[in-house]
């Protein structure tokens, strides 16, 4: 294998840009040591005085003294973002959501990826079943934090038929060395009926509160259930009432671990709250929102945004007419904002629409499943008014392609009409409304 790592990119002006280093120059080493990956990479450039090895595409080496502040970065990016190769899970999870998957999607969709690094760099869950002992060991070395993981359960037997890996329930041990090295640590519980929840939801939320502090949130979200599980453990979707246990069973929890050491813990994701027909908590039960990408206070956080954005509005005689789609998940909730904005702006009508999930099964009603065909499908001869706002989730990170890989522009073609796509927040919402974005 090649040693060192190739630089990409080297941003104007940083601390790399004036040592000359370039493009096309290998980096060997930090301070003597090889460089295997991003790991590596991030702890050793971060002190104040380093000596980096660079070789040039002539093959000549450059050992460069470098003086700068603590944690200050070179500006050098790499072909790959984890300076190594990406590591795949090895897991079949039976509510893993990459197996209920149709064919014939892009390549990316099918990737499921378990890899450390990732949980650090972009907060990303591990199973910890990808991960040696040398792994765990750096994270403790270099104090690498939080690292996100996926629980699901304790205990061990039940862990290993969940994630069809014989090897499951012993890499939990990986957690007591992360609390043992003073690791923050997020967790996650998949919640699987009649497999995870009840008794061994209790077990397991009773088991994890032995990590606190160190382990500083655990959010528990539904199963996702599409309709390709043809060949796949038998899983049932949960019902108003399950979804009321669970709520309250979280809630006793909460009440417990706030009243020790001042902090709720453990999370119920939006969709058990829109199932058992419950208004989300308020913002203090959320400890300042630390599992959001996993759907916990999205709704709680867009309407307390919306709702500080609206009062600051002084109404007007404005006139617009637009259409907004969204999925059933955050329908109810979105529809009390948009009345409250056309109460405020009694010109401006907005056609709120919410799509069924026909390319899944109507048991996913996220917005950030929703597909172009769907959203083509149900859409058309609908009153659309002179725009279409969709949420940014609904597509791809970095272009505008939904996940059937129809584009926006596809979209705006068959409807006739200009798509918008508004951003996260309450006043993004407010202003894509309003026409100001």
């Amino acid at each position: 294998m090649a040693r060192g790592h190739v630089v990409s990119l080297v941003q104007p002006g940083s601390i790399g840009d004036e040592m000359g280093i370039e493009p096309g120059d290998i980096l060997l080493e930090i301070n003597g040591n090889e460089i295997l990956d991003v790991f590596d990479y991030h702890y050793y450039v971060d002190d104040e005085n380093i000596v980096v090895l660079i070789e040039k595409p002539n093959g000549e080496q450059w050992e460069l003294e470098i003086d700068k502040d603590e944690e200050e970065g070179l500006g050098l990016e790499f072909g790959q973002s984890l300076m190594d190769e990406y590591r795949s899970c090895r897991n079949k999870c039976m509510f893993c959501f990459i197996d209920q998957m149709p064919a014939g999607m892009r390549d990316t969709l099918y990737f499921k990826d378990d890899d450390s690094r990732l949980s650090f760099l972009q907060g990303n869950y591990i199973t910890l079943t990808n991960m040696s002992d040398h792994d765990v060991e750096r994270i403790v070395k270099y104090h690498l934090e939080p690292i996100n993981i996926s629980f699901q359960t304790t205990n061990p037997a039940l862990r290993c038929k969940m994630l069809h890996n014989r090897f499951a329930g012993d890499a939990l041990k990986k957690v007591d060395i992360l609390y043992r090295g003073g690791i923050e640590m997020n967790g996650q519980i998949v919640l699987c009926k009649g497999v995870n929840d009840k008794e061994e939801l209790e077990r397991t939320i009773r088991d994890l509160t032995g990590y606190l502090p160190f382990l500083r949130s655990v959010s528990v979200v539904p199963v996702g259930l599409s309709k390709f599980r043809d060949g796949l453990y038998p899983l049932e979707p949960f019902t108003k009432e399950d979804a009321k246990e669970v709520l309250q069973l979280i809630g006793r929890w909460q009440d417990k671990i706030y009243e020790e050491y001042g902090i709720h813990f453990i999370h119920a994701g939006d969709e058990w709250y829109i199932l058992a027909e419950e208004e989300v908590p308020e913002e203090g039960s959320y400890d300042g929102y630390l599992q959001l990408e996993n759907g916990v206070g999205m709704l709680r956080l867009l309407k307390d945004e919306f709702e500080e954005g609206i009062v600051a509005l002084t109404g007007d005689g404005r006139v617009r007419e637009i259409s907004l789609a969204t999925g059933k998940l955050a329908y109810p909730y979105l529809k009390k904002m948009v009345d409250r904005l056309e109460e405020k702006f009694p010109n401006i009508k907005v056609h709120l629409y919410d799509i069924r999930n026909d390319f899944f099964g109507e048991n996913i009603t996220v917005s950030g499943l929703i597909t172009g065909q769907d959203l083509m499908t149900q859409l058309q001869r609908k009153k659309l008014g002179e725009v279409l706002l969709i949420p940014c989730n609904m597509l791809k990170t970095d272009e505008d392609i939904f996940l059937d890989d129809f584009t926006v522009r596809e979209v705006e073609s068959a409807l006739q009409v200009p798509v918008d796509i508004v951003k996260s927040s309450g006043q993004d919402l407010i202003d894509a409304i309003l026409g100001e974005n």
